[in-house]
């Protein structure tokens, strides 16, 4: 008797590809939390910055869940002092003031002229 192989298929059938399923996100309608930050610095009229219990305060009259993102709102604060477009300017016991950098750099303090002439470079 003759064995016979069990015939292996020549072509296998053809799979149509799969589509990669394209997850559409919402867009952003909101700012983000630093754009947040700078406008309320700006539209603060304090020469000496704003606290951060007052922008916390300024976020909850816009509309924003400052309890449920309490912590965006420090990193922003934190990542926007480090890159230096904010500027810490004064520290009472744990409660610091804020201002624009842009802010502090319009009006530099003006220097003082004495009877010395500059020394030469």
């Amino acid at each position: 008797m003759a064995e016979t192989s069990p015939a292996a298929p020549t072509s296998a059938p053809a799979k149509a590809p799969k589509k990669k399923k394209t997850s559409l996100k919402p867009k952003k309608t909101s700012p983000s939390v630093s754009d947040l930050i700078v406008k309320a610095v700006l539209a603060s009229n304090e020469c000496h910055g704003l606290s951060l219990a007052r922008l916390k305060k300024a976020f909850a009259a816009g509309g924003y869940d400052v309890e449920k993102n309490n912590i965006r709102v420090k990193l922003a604060i934190k990542s926007m002092v480090s890159k230096g477009a904010l500027v810490q300017t004064k520290v009472y016991c744990k409660l610091a003031k804020w201002q624009e950098r842009s802010k502090q750099l319009a009006n530099p303090p003006e220097e003082k002229l004495t009877g010395r002439a500059p020394p030469p470079p």
